[in-house]
């Protein structure tokens, strides 16, 4: 097995084995075959692919009605167009009258690199939290990956699956169970707690090494489910240190970072927080992942540094 794989091609094999194990399921795509990496579903199924074109609207709008119907609609497509063109669609025809469709945000955060902006999307996760009714998750690994997309075609109601461009290395084995809810919990340590969701964890887990090898102890938090999300564990693995760092390929507002601000303030915690992903009143710069992590200083090497800040500064103190 590779070391790493692309979390589409989790996806699609999901399906399939999920269509052969008797799941009335039906992939919805708006001219995204090729994003969906779905040909192989296709070439299993041909008749059970719907693809509306280029029409992101309709394609929410056919998956709620599939899903009225007694199917198991997927939608695949990629995230910036799924969450601002339909955005509409989402909160009515999938959130508000709670119909079960599974949403599969692709290439989401900056994957699409120099295509800039309006390939971005860097507010998706703000933007389904601020919709009720509406189970959210972001996964890290391929292991991961693919029992939260299990999960989700068992629920009965919506769900967002935000689902990095990029092959992602694997963090877990087959040992591994996903619970909704629960944070997970990839090390230990006691002088700053480093949290993230999806791809943004591989960078906390190298950071965390770093620091290791600086004499620093950093836990490191995996947040995949975002909603419904056990706050209070959270809070706990947060309280064992004496600095947070939340990092996210998203805007600071709204992802991860508000997550664990939120939880810090409503327990009336102070301990010191440090929010790094693309800046309040910005979008993310147009380039590949190497330099748009750099440039905003969500990659490790920035990740160990704004913690040997926070961490020096804590000792003053």
């Amino acid at each position: 097995m590779s070391n790493s794989e692309h979390l589409a091609t989790v996806m699609v094999n999901a399906f399939i084995d999920a269509v052969e194990r008797g799941v009335d399921l039906v992939p919805v795509v708006a001219d995204s075959t090729s994003t969906a990496k779905i040909s192989p579903f296709i070439q299993r199924f041909p008749d059970r692919l719907v693809n509306v074109g280029i029409a992101e609207q309709t394609l929410v709008g056919t998956a709620a009605g599939l899903a009225i119907g007694g199917k198991i609609a997927v939608t695949c497509n990629a995230a910036p167009f799924l969450i601002s063109r339909a955005n509409e669609q989402i909160k009515v025809d999938v959130c508000y009258n709670n119909t079960n469709v599974k949403l599969f945000g692709l290439n989401a955060g900056a994957s699409y690199g120099p295509l800039a902006s309006t390939h971005h999307s860097i507010d998706d996760i703000a933007i389904m939290r601020g919709f009720g009714n509406i189970e959210i998750y972001a996964p890290s690994c391929p292991v991961e990956c693919r029992q939260i997309i299990d999960y989700a075609l068992e629920h009965q109601g919506p769900v967002y699956i935000r689902l990095d461009g990029k092959a992602l290395p694997f963090l877990h084995d087959e040992s591994y169970r996903f619970v909704p809810g629960n944070i997970d919990v990839l090390r230990e340590g006691e002088d700053i707690a480093l949290v993230a969701m999806g791809s943004t964890v591989h960078e906390i887990v190298d950071a965390a090494a770093h620091l290791a090898d600086r004499g620093i102890s950093a836990a490191v938090i995996s947040v995949p489910s975002i909603r419904p999300c056990d706050t209070q564990t959270l809070l706990a693995a947060l309280k064992r240190s004496k600095a947070v760092i939340s990092v996210e390929e998203h805007n600071i507002n709204g992802g991860v970072g508000s997550l664990v601000a939120e939880v810090l303030a409503e327990a009336g915690c102070a301990i010191p927080l440090r929010r790094l992903g693309i800046p309040d009143g910005e979008y993310a710069i147009a380039a590949d992942r190497a330099a748009t992590r750099k440039r905003h200083e969500i990659d490790a090497a920035s990740v160990a540094r704004h913690a040997e800040q926070l961490c020096a500064k804590a000792e003053q103190e």
